[in-house]
């Protein structure tokens, strides 16, 4: 029988639970850090896991990353970016269950973490330095989180997010560095950095060892630009 809007049965079809899962990356001690949360409940109990959960079925699937994440760490007002969908079957034990993640890099000194009544604890984790072994596919979702937010860095102006308002080139290039895991030539990244017009030299420094630093700031009025900002294994910044 061809089915109708009077005929339709929706029982007819299984349905697969859906959940996001949002990977928060930040730069602490000049080191890239993940937030992770420490489960309370079944499954993976004791577990660290990428903040997320269930979606209900009022919300789209970003108010539901952004909630999420509030109850789960404290952690609000970010930009986030769907990164992939992860739905292998048996990925979850308690049914079959789809997850939608998302990325975003924030200053960690502008959000107060803490834990909600799921989890025992939540902490930033080095990615140097991360748990054994972490809950469902989290490993996988957090390894494909570090390639995406890598490639994004060629084309995009994603590192910023991690900078205060005035900063050093050389700050820059650290958080290059931290995220891209390889040193990177200083003197071809200050030429480049500096070519791509996304700087505004500013008349203040910051005194230290040795000569004053002069502090750069972010030219906001190119942020939704789409252009290639680097192509660094074209051009070979790193050594």
């Amino acid at each position: 029988m061809e089915e109708s809007a009077a005929t339709y049965d929706p029982t007819h079809y299984q349905r697969p639970s859906v959940t996001v899962d949002v990977v928060i990356f930040t730069l602490i001690n000049q080191e890239l850090h993940v937030l992770l949360v420490q489960r309370r409940h079944w499954p993976f109990e004791g577990y660290w896991a990428i903040p997320g959960g269930f979606i209900n079925m009022d919300e789209s699937l970003v108010e539901s990353a952004r909630r999420e994440l509030a109850e789960e760490t404290g952690v609000r007002d970010v930009y986030l970016e769907q990164l992939y969908t992860f739905g292998e079957v048996g990925r979850d034990p308690r049914s079959r269950v789809i997850s939608v993640a998302y990325i975003a890099l924030i200053s960690a000194d502008a959000q107060k973490i803490r834990a909600s009544d799921e989890s025992t604890d939540v902490r930033w984790f080095p990615v140097s330095g991360l748990p054994e072994q972490l809950a469902f596919d989290h490993d996988q979702i957090l390894a494909y989180a570090i390639s995406r937010l890598r490639s994004k860095l060629e084309y995009t102006t994603l590192a910023f997010q991690l900078l205060p308002e005035l900063f050093s080139i050389l700050e820059l290039k650290h958080i290059y560095e931290q995220i891209l895991g390889e040193e990177l030539d200083k003197g071809n990244f200050y030429r480049k950095i500096k070519e791509s017009g996304l700087l505004e030299e500013t008349q203040l420094t910051r005194e230290g060892r040795g000569r004053p630093t002069r502090l750069w700031r972010f030219r906001r009025d190119r942020a939704g630009e789409k252009q290639f900002v680097f192509r660094w294994r074209e051009d070979r910044l790193s050594r």
